[in-house]
């Protein structure tokens, strides 16, 4: 974790003042209080954002907001993709054991009333 400073030299030598705004309007959300924060590497990617949408993309202030919503509306479907993938992946081997037991029951059954 990294504090303001370091996050604003890191991000290319960012105002705090600037910074401040973007915690002030939510577009970062560090841990910690105002003059204590805390930053994490998601959140120095996300600083990095923010800068690219406005100076590369040239998204304004208003928009700004709206692109990381809808990002973070992104991601949180694809993390929830990935949960349903690994969850039907996984062999699901108590639901094989029953369906065996069943099958071996119903031969021996079958069998026995031959």
């Amino acid at each position: 974790m990294i504090t303001l400073e370091a996050l604003c030299l890191r991000i290319g030598n960012v105002p705090a003042e600037e910074v401040q705004g973007w915690i002030d309007s939510e577009w970062l959300r560090p841990e910690g209080t105002r003059g204590h924060y805390l930053f994490r590497e998601i959140d120095e990617a996300r600083a990095r954002l923010i800068i690219e949408l406005r100076d590369e993309m040239g998204v304004n202030d208003e928009g700004v907001p709206v692109v990381l919503s809808l990002l973070d509306q992104l991601y949180a479907a694809r993390r929830q993709m990935l949960r349903l993938r690994e969850a039907i992946s996984v062999p699901r081997e108590n639901e094989l054991r029953s369906r065996l037991r069943g099958l071996l029951t119903s031969m021996h059954d079958a069998h026995v009333h031959d």
